[in-house]
């Protein structure tokens, strides 16, 4: 009996063992993205094309990009073995263009991105298949591809024209950010002037053509008057491709708990982002400060740039930047969860698109950490499944039933060459 008792005391703290307690979230992470892959929100590999190979890519390796680090660019946080560690089963591929292109030259050079991830994803026919609907999803997925999904960031690549938006979607564009870093004529933006207090006419006039044909409204990088304006238009549900939770580190590009509470009348989701400026306050506030202090050195020593630099780099030395890591993200996952709810979440990297992710997931092989981290704070295998891919699926379903019930409506039309000025 004593043998019995010893055996049980030891099993009983071996159990409540730390090591026993991470193998045991690790194992239900592994599990939920067995059940259901990572379909990320956000990746900027086609711009990343762009810069680095001019969209050259017949000899482009895209099943390792490791050796892609240059005396310019650092290496690509994405390839095909890694997203393949990283259990990434459907990615949304972003087609971002840079917003101080003119709207002509926005539109061309998107048509040119959208041809690059077409042409990509071509190239590895084992690997990856393009997908046009949640069925094309799913069939991708059974075939052990990543399915592959084309998101459009910033409506200057529409050129304020809705017979633009319609094309787009023909080429196979199933989402778009309203705007980027820039207010524009008929959007504001989260991180520049606005000008509308959200959305104006024709930018709501955006969102129901969006809604009539089935492409998904984001709302990342858009102000708060602009994520309400479009909540009160939308009729489907709406995106945050890759964003964070304002109340959990205050940039403007995170959402606010007043957008939160409206996603489950909605049905939307926040695919939170792993950018680290994005999720840690206390490195937001570090570059803050950084920046008002050169500010202060260069009105101090105007014209002595060497005294600027190295009272700057005595600076530096004497402040450490702080690190952002996996749980940091995992705050923002469960901020949302307790505002908006559990099936109102989803993943949206952002990789390829920032210097790095956050320690422990620098590139796109760190999701299954960021599952086993929500395993260890008593997430569910069926709530890790939600996050992973099942709220994504459920959030394109519903917006291509609502397309199909409203298939009977004409286009919205204006007329051609019509500006869309500020006042509408």
């Amino acid at each position: 009996m004593r043998r019995f008792l010893l055996a049980s005391a030891v099993a009983a703290i071996a159990c409540g063992s730390p090591a026993f307690a991470q193998d045991k979230a690790e194992r239900i992470a592994a599990a939920a993205l067995e059940a259901a892959p990572v379909w990320d929100g956000h990746n900027d590999v086609p711009i990343q094309l762009r810069s680095r190979v001019g969209n050259v890519i017949n000899d482009f390796d895209f099943r390792d990009t490791l050796s892609t680090a240059s005396a310019d660019h650092s290496a690509m946080h994405s390839d095909l073995i890694r997203l393949k560690q990283g259990k990434v089963g459907a990615q949304w591929w972003s087609v971002y263009v840079s917003a101080n292109l003119s709207e002509p030259e926005a539109v061309q050079a998107t048509i040119e991105q959208i041809d690059v991830t077409k042409r990509l994803i071509a190239r590895y026919p084992d690997d990856m298949q393009l997908a046009l609907s949640a069925d094309e999803v799913e069939e991708a997925r059974a075939a052990g591809r990543i399915a592959s999904l084309i998101g459009m960031e910033g409506g200057h690549s529409i050129g304020s024209s809705l017979a633009v938006l319609r094309q787009m979607y023909d080429l196979g564009a199933r989402y778009m950010t309203l705007t980027h870093g820039k207010t524009l004529s008929w959007v504001d933006s989260a991180t520049d002037a606005p000008r509308h207090d959200g959305l104006n006419a024709f930018g709501k006039d955006v969102v129901r053509e969006m809604n009539r044909i089935g492409m998904l409204v984001d709302l990342s990088h858009v102000s708060e008057a602009s994520m309400m304006d479009a909540l009160d238009v939308a009729q489907a549900p709406v995106i945050f491709s890759h964003s964070g939770a304002r109340a959990v580190a205050g940039h403007l590009r995170n959402v606010p708990d007043s957008v939160l509470a409206r996603m489950p009348a909605n049905g939307g989701i926040v695919m939170v982002v792993a950018l680290p400026w994005f999720i840690k306050e206390d490195l937001r506030t570090h570059s803050a400060n950084r920046a008002g202090e050169e500010a202060r050195l260069k009105a101090l020593y105007p014209g002595l740039p060497s005294t600027v630099e190295a009272q700057l780099a005595k600076w530096d030395a004497e402040n450490g930047e702080p690190v952002a890591t996996i749980s940091d993200m995992a705050d923002h996952i469960d901020h949302i969860r307790d505002v908006a709810g559990i099936d109102h979440i989803g993943i949206g990297g952002d990789y390829d698109g920032m210097p790095s992710g956050p320690v422990g997931m620098e590139d796109v092989t760190g999701y299954p950490a960021l599952f086993a981290e929500l395993a260890g704070r008593g997430y569910s295998q069926d709530d890790l499944e939600k996050i992973s891919s099942r709220n994504m699926m459920r959030v394109l379903r519903e917006a291509e039933a609502f397309a199909a019930s409203v298939s009977d409506l004409p286009p919205i039309e204006y007329p051609a060459g019509e500006p869309r000025d500020d006042s509408e």
